[in-house]
């Protein structure tokens, strides 16, 4: 298989990135001075990501909001033009998480971008209509306390935008469309910027003395935040409930992909929950492990890495309904036991 490649693609290369393969993409997964000093580097001051690997499905028209409304769980009417909004797109058969999107209403009314992850764009296109847009831009995310302020510096339209509004303006001679979303538990936006324009906007950030971070660091950073990883804390047998993400659902929506399947298991309640694990040390468990309460097999994680910040392992795990904050559990890595313990998320901040 051909991989893509970003339009940033030969920039990562001249600053000495490390390449890998995510989700049909080459994609850069740190930098010469490594994850943890770039995952550092976002929680005290400021990075940016090339996340041109996400999707972009374009929906413009008069039918282009009911056409969300009726496919997708969130409900666009607690938002306006202007706004971006977290959403998922579930299976009919049993309500499990086909991908989970960020939507950016564009402020005409009529216009949006729906962002789905990597490798889901064709099956959420599928879904929805529209036209994918991935390969006519390139999608900068700066992220961290001082983001706004040295974005502000280089593009201040983009600086100033407001925490999940959406804009458009030209840089440069160039229209983007920035949002202030992100993934990783600090302030900071996106910017889609014209593939032909990506590299001059990259270094002008590199300029402003915003660094570069690969996706090593953004899985870490996203997983101190506790945010969900679709293939690990959701996707196919997951639900939007089991992930403890219910909010993003709009019951009392009269419709959508999936509604009565997600109602039948509110009903009923869950059989399992997503559940936050300090663990003992640097040692960190991994996806896949099992989990273990008085010594039974119980679960299994999701997600596990060493938390840069906490000093510590932390790991996401799904567990039954009874395993609750301040159990202490066991996690096998390898024959190796772990120990642990259930503890609120997210693990830094509120």
């Amino acid at each position: 298989m051909t991989l893509q490649t970003s339009p940033l693609d030969t920039e990562h290369r001249a600053l000495g990135a490390t390449m890998v393969e995510f989700g049909g993409w080459e994609m850069p997964i740190a930098y010469p001075a490594g994850t943890i000093e770039e995952h550092l580097a976002c929680r005290r001051r400021v990075v940016m990501f090339d996340v041109s690997h996400l999707g972009t499905v374009r929906l413009e028209g008069a039918d282009a909001y009911d056409t969300l409304q009726s496919t997708l769980t969130n409900d666009l009417a607690k938002i306006a033009p202007g706004r971006a909004q977290y959403t998922h797109l579930l299976d009919d058969r049993d309500a499990s998480v086909v991908d989970d999107i960020i939507v950016w209403w564009h402020v005409d009314g009529e216009t949006f971008d729906v962002m789905p992850n990597a490798s889901n764009t064709a099956g959420v296109r599928s879904a929805i209509g529209g036209r994918d847009t991935t390969r006519s831009r390139a999608v900068i995310a700066v992220q961290g306390p001082d983001a706004k302020r040295l974005v502000g510096t280089v593009f201040p339209e983009a600086g100033a935008i407001g925490r999940f509004r959406v804009a458009t303006a030209e840089w440069n001679g160039h229209a983007c469309t920035f949002a202030g979303t992100g993934y990783t538990g600090e302030a900071g936006l996106e910017i889609a910027v014209p593939a032909e324009a990506a590299s001059e906007l990259w270094n002008a950030l590199l300029a402003a003395e915003i660094p570069p971070a690969g996706l090593g660091a953004r899985d870490t950073l996203r997983l101190e935040a506790a945010l969900p990883l679709h293939g690990h804390e959701l996707g196919p047998g997951i639900t939007s409930l089991q992930a403890g993400l219910g909010w993003v659902v709009a019951w009392d929506k009269p419709a959508f992909v999936g509604r009565a399947a997600a109602i039948e298991e509110r009903e009923r309640g869950v059989e399992r929950h997503l559940v936050g694990i300090a663990t003992d040390g640097r040692r960190p468990a991994r996806a896949g492990c099992g989990l273990l309460v008085d010594g039974e097999l119980v679960g299994s994680v999701t997600s596990g890495n060493y938390s840069p910040v906490l000093g510590h392992g932390i790991a996401l795990a799904f567990a039954p309904p009874g395993v609750v904050v301040g159990d202490a559990v066991v996690i096998d890595v390898r024959g190796k036991e772990l120990a642990g313990t259930v503890v609120t998320t997210p693990f830094l901040g509120s």
